[in-house]
């Protein structure tokens, strides 16, 4: 976590409440880690980092272990699009505004390039003001240590209102 991180708004998702909370503290970044996987156990297989989380922008990390390889030696496609899925659901999260809420409706992943070292996936959303109801393609980029892209998903956001009578 940098440590020139924005401060939430008003508005700001409990989750983007919750990274900015941790990321005052020494370990922030593993603890909001683990706290989204306790949340979300899936994410767990994969041991993921965060990186940076603000509206617009999500970054997350993993590292190259023997549990997220394959029988090649290499980074498993589905760790990727699970580092992918995760990576998308936080920016969501971070920048959708307080009455809109989203669901994965579909995933596209191309991968690039072998994936042999730790890697880095990088979501962003240019304007998160301009979010509606509706489809929302949200791009992920996987790169590696070396900068270059090993993988590249599209993973399809369903936004629609919240539910106000709840």
């Amino acid at each position: 976590m940098t440590a020139a991180a924005a401060a939430p708004s008003e508005q700001a998702s409990s989750t983007l409440r919750l990274y900015h909370s941790f990321a005052r503290l020494p370990l922030g970044a593993w603890l909001f880690s683990r706290a989204l996987c306790i949340k979300a156990p899936y994410f767990s297989s994969i041991r993921p980092r965060i990186r940076q989380l603000k509206p617009g922008l999500s970054e997350w990390e993993i590292k190259n272990r023997r549990s997220v390889r394959n029988h090649l030696g290499t980074v498993h496609a589905l760790a990727m699009g699970n580092l992918a899925e995760l990576c998308a659901g936080t920016l969501m999260e971070a920048s959708l505004p307080s009455r809109l809420r989203w669901i994965p409706k579909g995933m596209q992943i191309e991968y690039l390039k072998k994936a042999t070292t730790d890697l880095v996936a990088t979501a962003v959303i240019a304007d998160p003001k301009t979010l509606s109801p509706g489809d929302y393609e949200v791009e992920v980029m996987v790169k590696n240590t070396h900068g270059e892209a090993v993988s590249r998903a599209v993973i399809t956001m369903w936004l629609s209102e919240k539910n106000q009578h709840r």
